[in-house]
């Protein structure tokens, strides 16, 4: 495996980091400043957002995670994405990267219509709209697409939906203009056949934004909501590719999701340690700096070396899925998707504990950041489920011997 870059992603990583030191990372302040004067519970679109996304496009650092579109390889874009990491809440969404409209994106590429492709994929790929996934359910164990409760009945020309979904990203934000919503189109049909995905858009009768849920308290500015759909009407021309195909749909739109996620997680534990290294420069502590303390200097190289082995794992899946695709890298998604944010998190701990009553603050980036990789440990399916297959796929492993 080779994993020097091409002179292309060389050059791309090369303006994203002048990107992110002219632009994104002075910009955090401003956007911190323009949401907290607003208050916690509001989700309006910082200003600077916009002027940011025309910045980015004036760069050429747009739509780079897909290949089709970035000229990219999964592998290149590793590294891209990570260096987005550095900033997470930020620098996806202003290059038009962020979940979970890449996956949307992605899906609808695959999936859509030409109707519903120029209706709702041309205006994501120009960042004038975005775009939730409704999938998890609050009443059961959403995990296993086969609990999903949702129903999608045909009526004539119209699908009726009626269910509860959460966690559905994106929603608090008006420019989310559509749902994908996965449901049940026959109940009584084989396991991975029941299920449909319909496009929702947000101002069909009978959905309903219920609230908005706070991810350790933070209301992230697109928010993580819960939705109510009762009654909802679509045309039959709203299904993504055919009914029973959901299953399939949630396996090819999570795959390449679940890397990216890895890959900004990867830049987040990276900051962390700049953040963690600078600390204990600057921090005096029993007579010297903390960086000559024996433990901290611990601390320092074992998220060194845990940050390395989680890069290399994620930069060999994404070369694996340029090779043989999503379904060629099966084991080693779901083993990157528990490595690398539980590394993330390791990191930002021992971050955390350095800065000590700053670190649990507002003051630095570290608290979010533990916020958010903590909850990467649930996003697009949970460590157990992960690490079930894992274990399936080892357990019919065939060995060269067993002594």
């Amino acid at each position: 495996m080779d994993f020097a870059l091409s002179a292309r992603a060389e050059d791309v990583c090369g303006r994203m980091w002048d990107f992110m030191r002219e632009q994104v990372f002075p910009a955090e302040p401003v956007y911190e400043e323009w949401r907290a004067a607003r208050g916690h519970d509001d989700h309006g679109h910082p200003p600077v957002l916009e002027d940011l996304k025309k910045e980015a496009r004036a760069r050429g650092l747009w739509n780079l995670f897909h290949h089709e579109l970035g000229g990219m390889t999964n592998l290149e874009y590793a590294s891209v994405a990570e260096i987005m990491g550095w900033s997470p809440t930020i620098a996806p969404e202003v290059t038009n990267c962020g979940a979970p409209d890449t996956g949307n994106m992605e899906t609808l590429m695959l999936f859509g219509t030409p109707e519903q492709k120029q209706r709702w994929l041309d205006p994501l790929l120009e960042g004038e709209i975005r775009s939730g996934f409704a999938m998890t359910e609050p009443d059961v164990a959403s995990s296993d697409a086969r609990n999903i409760q949702t129903s999608i009945v045909r009526d004539g020309d119209e699908y009726v939906i009626n269910g509860r979904k959460w966690w559905t990203s994106g929603a608090a934000d008006e420019r989310c203009q559509i749902f994908i919503v996965m449901g049940k189109t026959d109940p009584e049909g084989a396991p991975h056949r029941q299920q449909s995905m319909v496009l929702v858009p947000r101002d069909t009768p009978g959905l309903e934004i219920v609230r908005h849920l706070p991810v350790f308290g933070y209301q992230d500015q697109h928010g993580h909501s819960e939705l109510r759909l009762t009654d909802v009407r679509v045309p039959v021309s709203n299904i993504l590719s055919g009914e029973g195909d959901g299953f399939m749909i949630a396996q090819a739109r999570l795959g390449p999701g679940r890397i990216h996620h890895c890959m900004r997680a990867i830049g987040m534990a990276e900051r962390a340690l700049a953040l963690m290294v600078d600390r204990t420069q600057k921090r005096v502590a029993f007579g010297r700096p903390l960086a000559d303390q024996g433990t901290v200097r611990e601390a320092i190289a074992l998220s060194r070396i845990e940050i390395d082995q989680a890069r290399l794992y994620v930069l060999k899946t994404a070369d694996l899925i340029d090779k043989y695709g999503a379904k060629g890298a099966r084991t080693e998604i779901s083993a990157i998707k528990v490595a690398a944010p539980r590394v993330a998190l390791d990191v930002i701990d021992r971050a955390i504990q350095v800065h000590g009553g700053a670190g649990v603050s507002n003051d630095t980036v570290l608290a979010r950041f533990y916020a958010s990789a903590r909850t990467l440990r649930i996003v697009d399916g949970p460590d157990a489920v992960h690490i079930r297959g894992v274990a399936k796929e080892e357990l019919a492993r065939e060995r060269p011997w067993v002594g």
